[in-house]
């Protein structure tokens, strides 16, 4: 009875150790969830009745599927100040940036295409194109993010490569931020080879060392480059509103496709997240989120360092959500996973981020979401873990 592409899918790991750590006393560094305490509540409530006086059943009604105009607008110059000049016509409000991962596959995949990604890549995004029965090839990185001479490897070993799927700013998982140069480079790669980048930038304003870089979309000069992100980050996860900027040959596609899907965005948080961009100042509430998120991230460093064995190395990102570790080769994560769980703790085994398998002496942990003092236990806890498990290897 099913189609064939059902058989392609599994549920989330991610999703997964959610539904497992909804216990309280589980130490969870599995999902990606963003501080509760940083949310606009009383904000919110405010700019929720102001809605319903002025617009009153108007922001109940059906509406089109490009968006909410007045948001568009407020997102058309929130892009102008990353270098991204475009005209409100060329964004398309989204239920999430997962929905603009969805609408790129039925966009631009057909059987048999190869998308490059990042090795390892956002895990969500890999199930978002997998029903299209694609071939992905893994392109390497390193601390300044994917190597431009390995993508050109890539391009060479492959044929029909449709696109590239990257996430340039403290990616998840390993919050790398791809540096300048390489920005740049892959652009001009793009333009040479004839390929579409779907740049995924959910994270970029969450930069704790004041360095913010240009997205490759502010360097594209044909077009190619279809710019993804979301208030999740930055506003609240919770209302589902992202957005999608590119070319107007493809976004008219994308609307086309989501007409089909889910007619248009959640209205009413629309307007509400328009509101709260003009009535309140979005980067004084971004520059409180980074503190909270930069404390944590230094709590889950140091407490890495003083308790995890010397053999292990991780990432030290300077923004974002994640970091990832890498483990000698001979411990196997999944199976440290379920003697972790025993403990009271979870993390993402780091298999489930490389489409093509292998990488199971890695693991992806967030700091976002948990209390400094919950983030020193835990990591306390996995520390001695890992201690335990090197010394039996």
């Amino acid at each position: 009875m099913f189609a064939k592409r059902t058989e392609l899918l599994k549920a989330s790991e991610v999703r997964e150790l959610l539904k497992l750590t909804g216990k309280a006393e589980i130490i969870s560094f599995g999902g990606g969830l963003p501080a509760e305490e940083s949310f606009p509540v009383e904000e919110m409530r405010e700019i929720c009745d102001e809605i319903l006086r002025d617009c009153g059943a108007k922001s109940m009604q059906y509406a089109v599927s490009e968006g909410y105009a007045g948001l568009r607008e407020n997102i058309r110059e929130l892009m102008g100040q990353k270098g991204i000049y475009v005209n409100s016509e060329d964004i398309l409000i989204t239920t999430g940036s997962q929905q603009g991962l969805d609408l790129t596959a039925k966009v631009f995949l057909d059987e048999g295409d190869t998308v490059l990604c990042e090795s390892p890549t956002y895990l969500s995004a890999i199930n978002a194109f997998k029903p299209f029965y694609p071939r992905f090839a893994e392109v390497e990185m390193d601390e300044d993010g994917l190597v431009p001479e390995a993508l050109i490897r890539r391009l060479e070993e492959n044929s029909r490569v449709k696109l590239l799927y990257t996430v340039p700013d403290y990616q998840n998982p390993t919050g790398r931020r791809m540096s300048l140069e390489r920005r740049r480079a892959i652009a001009e790669i793009a333009n040479e080879y004839d390929f579409i980048i779907i740049e995924d930038n959910p994270y970029s304003e969450l930069c704790f060392d004041n360095i913010k870089l240009p997205p490759i979309k502010s360097f594209d000069t044909q077009g190619r480059v279809v710019y993804l992100s979301t208030f999740s980050k930055t506003v609240c996860p919770g209302y589902r509103v992202g957005w999608a900027c590119a070319s107007p040959g493809i976004i008219n596609k994308y609307v086309l496709f989501k007409q089909g899907t889910d007619i248009h965005t959640n209205y009413f948080a629309q307007m509400q997240i328009a509101r709260y961009l003009e009535k309140y100042d979005i980067q004084a509430h971004i520059r409180s989120n980074v503190q909270i998120y930069k404390s944590r991230r230094d709590a889950m460093l140091d407490t890495i360092e003083k308790t995890f064995p010397r053999e292990v190395t991780y990432t030290r990102p300077e923004g974002g959500m994640f970091l990832w570790v890498t483990l000698p080769e001979e411990v196997n994560t999944k199976v440290l996973l379920k003697k972790s769980l025993r403990r009271g703790v979870a993390f993402v085994q780091g298999s489930a981020f490389f489409p093509n398998g292998g990488h199971e002496n890695t693991m992806r942990l967030n700091f976002s979401g948990l209390s400094e003092e919950k983030i020193i236990k835990g990591i306390s806890i996995l520390g001695e873990l890992l201690k335990e498990e090197l010394s039996l290897a």
